[in-house]
């Protein structure tokens, strides 16, 4: 069981710490995105969290389930109105196995990073896979690393520079880790987070996809749809179960 990293503390404040993630301009295309992706479904959220995006799914009358190893981040979706439609698990993205199957897994906001490794990484396709019926999507959210931005002999990429928030990627770059560190200032108190991510480019991405059973049906920038290239920072990917 991999460590819960979204304890109490950080599931209360998780979206005023990171408002820009709960902004309708940036869930409602993801919603759009997904509901086109799963049909009549029903859909599987893994890592679901707060349900910024489980909700407002199952509001378009999409049946929604979801997998989430922090019972703190699955108090605040419960707390919620319309939570109770949502079926909701505690339990590890890469191992919990849920009853039925689904037309659309998917793993949003960097979330398959949470995996730091490989081997916890491929078992969460293979997990995904599982829960697809024939045909089934699964659609994923990451971000690409910032190695490029990297000064020669330089570890360290800041990427949040606020007058209340600082945010620090760490490179690990020989096993693959990003320590993501966060300073918040509030109040006249200083507030951190600091937690170990594995980052993956798109191609063992598609490897993983393959050992699991499944093929890249489309790989975007965004949710859309701007074309993914070689300057794109993150990517949405959708691979297709094999029938």
């Amino acid at each position: 069981m991999p460590a819960n990293l979204f304890d109490q503390r950080i599931a209360q404040n998780y979206e005023t710490r990171w408002p820009e993630v709960v902004v309708p301009a940036v869930v409602e295309p993801i919603v759009d995105f997904l509901a086109d992706q799963a049909g009549d479904g029903p859909v599987l959220e893994l890592a679901v969290g707060t349900g910024r995006i489980a909700l407002p799914l199952r509001q378009r009358g999409i049946s929604v389930s979801g997998i989430d190893l922090s019972p703190d981040m699955i108090a605040e979706l419960r707390a919620k109105p319309g939570a109770e439609d949502i079926d909701v698990t505690v339990g590890d993205m890469a191992t919990t196995r849920l009853a039925g199957t689904f037309t659309l897994a998917y793993l949003v906001a960097n979330s398959l990073a949470n995996l730091t490794t490989q081997d916890a990484q491929v078992m969460c396709f293979e997990n995904a896979a599982q829960h697809l019926e024939p045909g089934g999507r699964f659609v994923i959210e990451l971000y690409i690393p910032e190695l490029r931005r990297l000064p020669p002999g330089e570890t360290v990429h800041p990427f949040a520079l606020t007058p209340t928030h600082l945010g620090f990627e760490e490179y690990d770059v020989a096993n693959q880790i990003a320590y993501s560190h966060h300073y918040w200032i509030e109040d006249g108190r200083l507030e951190t987070f600091s937690a170990p991510f594995r980052y993956v480019w798109p191609a063992e991405l598609d490897l993983m996809a393959r050992i699991a059973g499944m093929t890249l049906r489309e790989r975007w920038s965004g949710w859309g749809r701007e074309p993914f290239t070689s300057e794109s920072r993150s990517h949405v990917s959708v691979w297709t179960k094999t029938p």
